[in-house]
């Protein structure tokens, strides 16, 4: 690339979607254009912490990915780092409730479901790549149970320490510390509870109380416990903690909801005489009902991983009001045409037409260009023409007569429950054949083949057992 298309690119990615750009002096953008042009040695380091309390990556992490995988296109590399402990804890952010604790049985399986997913946007390989828990420096050998004797042998010579006893957990902690066994580190970096206390004697409370959510609990009369104050600070030492593993800890970037967290981040390396990070906050992405955050638990997202016909269906669902935002924060794009795209309906254009444009690129991007043109293909045929999308899936269903609830029970299994099954039946969205039910109760004889619908997007088969 050229000088000029270097600082063209750069500026798309801290300016496109972006909500505020921390950046004294210029520091992460002069290294950043060294780096791309070949004059900058050392790593440029980007962090993106994730605390893996749902399995899914939807758009609204996409968002944030695509934006990371410019930034290795420029030579960055990113640590993405699994929040493993923190999502133990769990940060408030935009809840006005304690977020309750997750299982670290789920948070291990999560965990692997990102790193799964993650590839299917960044790139993994090594030279612009890595990941690690923060468990590694949080958990001490104190945290760390041993229900077996462990044997060690090093440099020819087998030892042997007692289940749980000090010297084992010390084996077990230093043989599982990523730093270790990924990095091949010779020392290992972790926190004390003396290092915390070090740190919290350099954050003042009237510091932590500045942040939005905790003034907003505050005045509602609301709780607010110390474990959720401390939650900033202790994502602040992981950045420093990055800093000294991967030689720097250049940029945090993440939604703006976590700019306060970012912003302590620099405060701690700050106390602790490191260099500190830049951060860049963006956009957050609302979900397909137009208003709030993209969330599971709002039921309102996309996931990278939903099968091209629902991911173009669920793109079709937004509202035209979320448009202008969607193409900006989910698309390649160019900035000038979507301002053509939304002139156009300005002047009278359908809206459709922009919406069936952005649900086949947004397709395209993660499942390519062949897909994004059937699903569309599909989406047209079931929902302009009336038809039945491919692969829906089929269910057994014995001969004879049956209640229409029961062959919704099957159908859904654990799914939906009793009660919500029972509300697509008084909404009219039961369908069984070509006939509508909306009696629960109504008999019904199936036939091998016979399409149901229920609701707008979920379709059955039926399979005479």
């Amino acid at each position: 690339m050229t000088s000029q298309e270097i600082e063209k690119k750069i500026d798309d990615l801290l300016t496109r979607g972006v909500g505020q750009f921390v950046d004294p002096n210029g520091a992460f953008r002069k290294k950043l254009q060294a780096k791309a042009e070949g004059k900058y040695p050392k790593d440029i380091v980007i962090k993106f912490g994730v605390d893996p309390t749902r399995p899914d990556i939807h758009l609204g992490h996409a968002v944030i990915l695509r934006k990371l995988r410019g930034f290795q296109e420029l030579g960055c590399k990113v640590i993405f780092l699994i929040g493993d402990y923190t999502a133990s804890i769990g940060d408030p952010t935009g809840k006005s409730k304690v977020r309750p604790e997750v299982e670290q049985k789920e948070i291990e399986e999560n965990m692997k479901t990102y790193l799964e997913q993650v590839g299917k946007i960044l790139r993994t390989d090594a030279a612009v790549f890595s990941w690690i828990r923060n468990s590694d420096w949080f958990y001490g050998v104190a945290d760390i149970f041993s229900p077996k004797e462990i044997t060690i042998t090093q440099d020819g010579t087998s030892l042997t320490f007692p289940k749980n006893s000090f010297l084992a957990k010390a084996a077990i902690f230093d043989q599982s510390r990523m730093q270790r066994t990924h990095l091949k580190k010779e020392s290992i970096e972790s926190l004390t509870f003396r290092g915390l206390l070090w740190t919290l004697r350099h954050i003042t409370h009237g510091r932590l109380i500045q942040r939005d959510m905790f003034q907003e609990r505050i005045k509602n009369g609301e709780e607010l416990y110390m474990h959720e104050m401390l939650y900033p600070v202790i994502q602040g030492i992981d950045s420093f903690i990055l800093s000294q593993i991967y030689g720097s800890c250049d940029l945090e970037v993440g939604g703006t909801d976590q700019t306060f967290n970012m912003l302590m981040g620099r405060d701690v390396m700050k106390v602790n005489h490191a260099e500190e990070q830049s951060v860049l906050s963006f956009e957050l992405l609302v979900g397909t009902d137009g208003k709030e955050k993209m969330s599971k638990s709002l039921d309102n997202f996309i996931a990278i991983t939903d099968v091209p016909f629902d991911m173009y269906g669920k793109v079709m669902s937004v509202p035209d009001s979320a448009l202008i935002t969607y193409f900006a924060l989910c698309t390649y794009t160019p900035l000038d045409m979507i301002e053509d795209i939304f002139d156009k309906i300005k002047k009278g254009g359908n809206p459709r037409d922009a919406k069936m444009r952005l649900a086949k690129e947004i397709v395209s991007i993660y499942h390519g260009e062949a897909k994004a043109v059937h699903a569309e293909e599909e989406y047209i045929k079931t929902f302009q023409k009336g038809g039945v999308p491919e692969g829906i899936p089929e269910i057994d269903i014995s001969h004879g007569e049956s209640e229409a609830f029961e062959i919704l029970k099957k159908c859904f299994g654990e799914e939906k429950s009793n009660t919500e099954i029972r509300r697509l039946f008084d909404e009219g969205a039961i369908t069984i054949g070509n006939e509508k039910i909306t009696d629960p109760k109504a008999k019904i004889t199936p036939k091998n083949g016979q399409v149901i619908k229920a609701g707008k997007k979920t379709w059955f088969k039926v399979k005479m057992g």
